[in-house]
């Protein structure tokens, strides 16, 4: 079993950032792929970025492609979200997602945190 928690959430300033951090405790973090899903009121849950255990290689969802980085630390077991130029369609809850697979469907994980809201104002 692995717990997820995410922290540095808040509200931002449109053109601003945050970076958001999600802590793994349980099993190896370092054997799984890492990611970040958000879901904005009234949608559905959407993939973010993921990063792969070894490499690592990061993939992006379109949308934030360019402004958002996402890291890990495996000393640390904690992987990061480094979100700039932020915009108010990012306006969502942030979910850390752990031990993800790449299907034809998209990422899926078998873990997710709790998740933190990120508010970006205009």
């Amino acid at each position: 079993q692995v717990q997820l928690v995410e922290s540095g959430g808040g509200l931002v300033q449109a053109g601003g950032s945050l970076r958001l951090s999600c802590a793994a405790s349980g099993r190896a973090f370092s054997a799984y792929a890492m990611g970040w899903f958000r879901q904005a009121p009234g949608k559905e849950r959407e993939f973010v970025a993921a990063i792969t255990r070894t490499g690592p290689f990061t993939y992006y969802a379109d949308s934030v492609k360019g402004r958002f980085t996402i890291s890990r630390d495996n000393v640390k077991n904690t992987v990061y979200l480094q979100m700039n130029s932020l915009k108010p369609e990012d306006t969502a809850v942030y979910y850390c997602a752990g031990d993800l697979a790449k299907y034809a469907s998209g990422w899926t994980p078998n873990y997710w945190g709790q998740g933190t809201q990120v508010t970006v104002s205009s």
